[in-house]
C-alpha cells in the first residue's frame, strides 16, 4: 500500500502546451500533421499568441518531452536489466515481480534493450512477472488533466492519452510472456495479484533455436510455441530480434 510511482526524469514546472511522451513521438518522429496541428491550437490557447509563435512552442515542448521520455525509459530498462543480471547470480529458482503502471518502448533503442533483457532472463533462468499498479483505470480525461484549446485539440489529447495508456501494458505483458511469467492487470486486488504471481510455474523449459539461416539484419521474428497435450497453460516468448 506504500508503493509510489516516481519518474526519474520529468519536466520541471508547466510548459505551454503540455505535451506527453506519446504525443511528442507523433509530433517529432512521425511528423503526424494532425498531432502537430492540434498541439498548435492548444499552444495558441495557453500562450495567447500567433500561430507561428505557437508552432515554435510546440516544437520546443515536443523535443523536450521526447528527450525526457527517452531518458526515463532508458534508465528504467537499464535498471531492470541490472536486477535480472544480479538475480541470475543467485541460487535457487528466481522470480522477479515488476510492479509498475507500465511504460512506453517507442524508440529503436528501447526495443533493443527490451530484447536484451528477454535474452538475458532466458539465459539466466529468471522468470519475470508483472503487476499493473494502475489497477482498474479509465482512459477518459478528468478534471485533474490540464487541457487547453479547441474541442478538436481536447479530443485529440484524449485519444493520445487512451492510446498511450493502452500501449503502456505491452512491455509488461511481453516481459511476462517472454520469460514464463504472468501479467496481473485490470484488477484493484493488488495484494491478491502479488500472491498469485509468487506461485512459480510448475515446469520451465529453455528452448534453443539455430540462427544458421537467419539474416543478421536486426529484424524482429515472431515465435509460436505449441504443445501436443491438452489441459496445459503455455506461456512463451512472442518473438526475438536477430543479431545485427
Amino acid at each position: 500500500m506504500n508503493l509510489k510511482v516516481q519518474n526519474t526524469y520529468r519536466q520541471m514546472g508547466r510548459s505551454c502546451p503540455i505535451i506527453e511522451y506519446y504525443e511528442a513521438d507523433h509530433i517529432e518522429n512521425k511528423r503526424d500533421l494532425m498531432a502537430i496541428d492540434t498541439a498548435i491550437e492548444a499552444a495558441m490557447a495557453c500562450c495567447e499568441c500567433a500561430r507561428e509563435t505557437a508552432r515554435t512552442y510546440v516544437e520546443d515542448a515536443a523535443r523536450c518531452a521526447l528527450q525526457i521520455g527517452d531518458q526515463d525509459i532508458r534508465t528504467t530498462l537499464s535498471s531492470l536489466g541490472n536486477v535480472v543480471r544480479q538475480m541470475g547470480a543467485m541460487s535457487g529458482q528466481r522470480t522477479l515481480i515488476l510492479v509498475s503502471p507500465g511504460f512506453l518502448t517507442l524508440s529503436p533503442e528501447a526495443i533493443a534493450l527490451k530484447s536484451v533483457i528477454l535474452d538475458m532472463a532466458a539465459e539466466l533462468n529468471v522468470t519475470i512477472s508483472a503487476v499493473d499498479a494502475r489497477g482498474l483505470y479509465t482512459t477518459i480525461l478528468d478534471a485533474s488533466t490540464e487541457t487547453a484549446g479547441t474541442l478538436r485539440s481536447t479530443q485529440a489529447k484524449a485519444q493520445y492519452r487512451g492510446e498511450s495508456m493502452s500501449l503502456n501494458e505491452d512491455i509488461m505483458a511481453e516481459l511476462a510472456d517472454g520469460t514464463g511469467g504472468r501479467y496481473f492487470h485490470n484488477s484493484n486486488d493488488l495484494q491478491g495479484g502479488l500472491q498469485t504471481l509468487t506461485e512459480v510455474p510448475e515446469y520451465v523449459y529453455l528452448l534453443e533455436l539455430s540462427l544458421q539461416n537467419i539474416k543478421q539484419d536486426g529484424a524482429y521474428h515472431l515465435l509460436k510455441v505449441k504443445v501436443d497435450q491438452d489441459g496445459l497453460k503455455l506461456q512463451a516468448r512472442r518473438g526475438y530480434f536477430a543479431p545485427k
